[in-house]
């Protein structure tokens, strides 16, 4: 029972409503409706009174202080929960900069010292002898230095006792890489520690080869971070295979192992590359979990691997991982990454990949620790993503996504690719596959479709050059706007062709007969750099008459590196056919774009650039391009952009499917050319700024209506008074901390605008937001809330909304401290929309 005062015989003034004990029944029952609804209505809160017999002696309005209380102790938790979070993170941060701060004072002082002695030398010698004798002493200090770098100890053998002799002697040349004492490290461009960032990323400067160095927190402990970046091939997605040939422990408690490791190439105008290494793990005094790790040449001794056809051997320099326990949790760790990968063995044009320490930071390090950071994330909460799938389940489809890719790209003669004839010209490469299950082993072998018909898998392919034009900018045009480059049929024919029903083979037509394209979240990495999705395509078919009997058909694909400001990121648009039901056993056939900078190396942020360029498209109209700067060194901005889309095809099927997919890829490379064209800047300009949203007329005219609108029902304004030009207007609604997003007025809502905010909450894109109702985000008391207040909205032109919850496209909640709703008004003052600014907001 509750007794409403705490002790009997009080004045009579005093209030007794106001101390209220509850029982354990009654919290018990009062939590579980806070876990259904965590702000029940007042109709709500009187049902419960009425179904709870234990509740019915206190008041509803002391329920309602109760849930009051109850939210904010919640609050306060989650809150409290956060800070330490951060709290740890800043500690462990601070706790690494001070040891650089440390490692770059020693490396000052060490300079100073050496300085001073050398002058000193040439001091003396300049007095005391002539030039001739000046020119011995420098070359005795020259010839003591070298003495002092050459290793004294003989090659050793492949005995156990020789490879632990390498080992240790890699251990040592990797721990002082990693305090930052061996290599001279700057700091990678683009890179701002900081409480958010990944982590402390440095590059070398002027050393043999590339390499990058990165320290960070991460919440996994150390034995499990070490299993995680062992398994190379679930995180690196340019390595292929790594086999453990040898493997013995040693009397220190350690572990040897002798490792082949094979490494795609990018691109189609390079060789593969593999490394013959040595690994050693081991823990230190202190506690510390090393993995090093070097190649293992004639220079060190040890046992050899002969080369491999179709790979070109390079060099790993003493590498690995420190990984420290951390206080309260987790581990800090410090990867360093040192590889010689014979840059001489590919064409000038792409030497730049080869030598450049951001390509390596990008591609290998930070990969690495942003595979921790979503497996951390993963671990630390229990996330059902898109579809209800686990997370690494998309995980790994997004892994068999790239394998695939990157199969098609390299076309090993193991997996039972061969080179097959051209017709005359050598632009685009023609390879075919007889035996698939080499592939895809027996999931391909056990799936309905071409095995049981008799055939294989074709691969046409091409790489090219591009001048000027972003690889993030060109992907995430890909992306959105496919219809300018695709062809339904081609798309009909491929999804047709994992069944067993015969289907003829289409002529390819760019841009031909199709409908529409909507875009189905799934999900993302922590960064946002990578997304996995599912494309629908409406109304596909081979001819005008199968499209009108709606076939939709399904894409499985991969979007990632569309970050503009990620120096050396390359970007990649990876696609496969899968049916509807997205089966974890289904085999995926991967087409797509990958677009690689060749000039990683510059120093700043990248373009900026709108994405409304359809009208821009058309060849010669030169004055519809758009006139928004293009900063930095845009003139010098070169990638690579290589293509390959993959098919089945029967026997008696293969010169016609192999005809179709030729012309196809040279129509897919001249439709990219004429985006690239479109897309390359109209002028160059210095200013450096974030991507602005597309700056349409209709979207310049949306914000000014969406703000006149606002300051003529509330009488306040919503931006900042000075933000009178159209297109500074819409930069500053796009770059608002809020969500804003407008909603269409019709008997269904949908979402016809949202800035930079609104599309984070919403967890989608433009291209897919008005694939969204206003039904879907709101929860139950949201819509009920909703249906009240239209009325209001419509009537007196806007309305304060309280606090509550949205669910985003991907089903996450995110909550809000309050909302405001206004009725957007044309030049004609004419209701156009509704537009909502969800205030405060973030997931639950």
């Amino acid at each position: 029972m509750a007794v409403t005062s705490s002790k009997e015989g009080k004045s009579s003034s005093m209030d007794q409503g106001k101390y209220v004990r509850y029982t354990a029944e009654q919290v018990e029952a009062l939590e579980r409706l806070y876990h259904d609804c965590p702000k029940p209505s007042s109709i709500r809160r009187q049902q419960l009174i009425r179904e709870c017999p234990i509740l019915s002696n206190i008041e509803p309005k002391q329920i309602k202080v109760w849930f009051q209380n109850r939210r904010c102790r919640e609050k306060q938790r989650k809150e409290a929960s956060r800070l330490q979070a951060v709290n740890r993170k800043l500690s462990a941060m601070n706790k690494l900069l001070m040891e650089e701060n440390d490692r770059l004072q020693k490396q000052v002082s060490q300079l100073v010292y050496e300085n001073g002695y050398f002058r000193q030398q040439l001091q003396n010698a300049s007095i005391a002898t002539t030039d001739t004798s000046c020119e011995s002493v420098v070359t005795s200090v020259k010839h003591q230095q070298q003495n002092h770098l050459t290793p004294r100890d003989p090659p050793r053998d492949a005995s156990p006792a020789g490879l632990l002799s390498i080992a240790e002697e890699t251990l040592t040349e990797f721990l002082s890489k990693a305090k930052g004492n061996a290599v001279e490290w700057i700091q990678m461009p683009g890179m701002k520690p900081g409480p958010d960032a990944i982590g402390i990323v440095t590059i070398s400067h002027g050393c043999t080869g590339v390499a990058a160095r990165a320290c960070s927190l991460v919440g996994i402990d150390p034995t499990k971070v070490a299993e995680i970046l062992k398994d190379r091939t679930s995180w690196l997605r340019d390595c292929r295979s790594v086999d453990v040939l040898t493997a013995f422990s040693t009397g220190n408690g350690g572990t040897i192992e002798l490792l082949y490791m094979q490494m795609y190439a990018p691109t189609t105008l390079a060789s593969a590359r593999d490394f013959w290494t040595l690994r050693y793990t081991s823990v230190l005094e202190d506690g510390s979990l090393v993995v090093c790790e070097r190649s293992l040449s004639g220079t060190q001794g040890g046992p050899s691997m002969p080369a491999v056809q179709q790979f070109v051997r390079a060099e790993m320099q003493p590498s690995g991982y420190l990984i420290r326990p951390c206080e309260g949790g987790g581990s800090l760790i410090h990867i360093v990454d040192h590889m010689d990968l014979e840059p001489w063995s590919v064409p000038e044009v792409l030497r730049p990949l080869y030598e450049s320490s951001t390509v390596l930071a990008q591609k290998v390090t930070m990969s690495a620790l942003r595979h921790l950071r979503q497996i951390a994330q993963e671990v630390s909460s229990d996330v059902v993503l898109g579809w209800g799938r686990q997370p690494a389940a998309l995980r790994t489809f997004s892994q068999r996504l790239c394998k695939g890719f990157n199969e098609a790209v390299n076309g090993f003669t193991d997996d039972g690719w061969s080179l097959m004839g051209n017709d005359g010209m050598e632009d685009v490469t023609i390879l075919i596959n007889s035996s698939p299950s080499k592939l895809f082993g027996q999931q391909f072998a056990s799936s309905d479709g071409l095995p049981a018909l008799g055939g294989g898998i074709l691969c046409a392919k091409a790489s090219m050059l591009l001048q000027n034009v972003p690889p993030a900018l060109l992907v995430r045009f890909l992306r959105e706007h496919r219809s300018e480059w695709a062809d339904s049929n081609i798309d009909a024919y491929s999804a047709a062709s994992w069944k067993a029903t015969p289907c003829t083979v289409p002529s390819s037509r760019i841009g031909g007969f199709g409908g529409g394209q909507v875009i189905l979240p799934l999900a993302h990495t922590v960064e946002h750099e990578e997304f996995l999705e599912v494309i629908k395509l409406e109304n596909n078919g081979l001819t005008q008459e199968e499209a009108l009997l709606s076939r939709d058909m399904f894409l499985l694909q991969l979007c990632s590196g569309l970050d503009e400001n990620a120096v050396g990121a390359c970007a990649e648009l990876v696609f496969a056919p899968i049916d509807a039901s997205l089966a974890d056993s289904s085999p995926l056939l991967p087409s797509g774009f990958r677009v690689i900078p060749l000039d990683s190396g510059m120093d700043g942020n990248s373009p900026n650039r709108t994405l409304d360029l359809a009208s821009a498209l058309e060849i010669g109209s030169a004055g519809a391009r758009t006139s928004v700067d293009y900063g930095g060194n845009s003139g010098n901005l070169r990638s690579v952009l290589t293509i390959a889309f993959q098919f089945t095809f029967e026997n008696h099927l293969r010169e016609n499917v192999a005809s179709m997919a030729r012309q196809y890829v040279r129509g897919v490379v001249a439709s990219v050319q004429r985006v690239a064209m479109a897309l390359a800047p109209s002028r160059l300009g210095s200013h450096l700024g974030p991507r602005l949203p597309p700056g349409t007329p209709e979207a310049l005219t949306l914000a000014r209506w969406v703000c006149q609108s606002y300051r003529f029902h509330l009488g306040v304004d919503l931006l900042r008074p000075n933000s009178e030009v159209n297109e500074s207007l819409l930069k500053t609604l796009w770059h608002h901390s809020d969500a804003i997003m407008c909603c269409s007025l019709k008997s269904l809502p949908v979402f016809t605008f949202a800035n930079q905010a609104g599309l984070d909450m919403l967890e989608t894109t433009l291209v897919a937001l008005q694939d969204i109702s206003l039904e879907k985000i709101l929860d139950d008391n949201g819509r009920k809330s909703f249906c009240s207040d239209i009325a209001q909205i419509m009537q007196q032109g806007y309305a304060y909304l309280p606090a509550g919850v949205c669910v985003s496209s991907m089903g996450r909640p995110a909550s809000y401290d309050r909302a405001i709703a206004w009725k957007v008004l044309n030049d004609e003052e004419n209701p156009h929309c509704i537009a909502f600014m969800f205030m405060n907001w973030s997931f639950v």
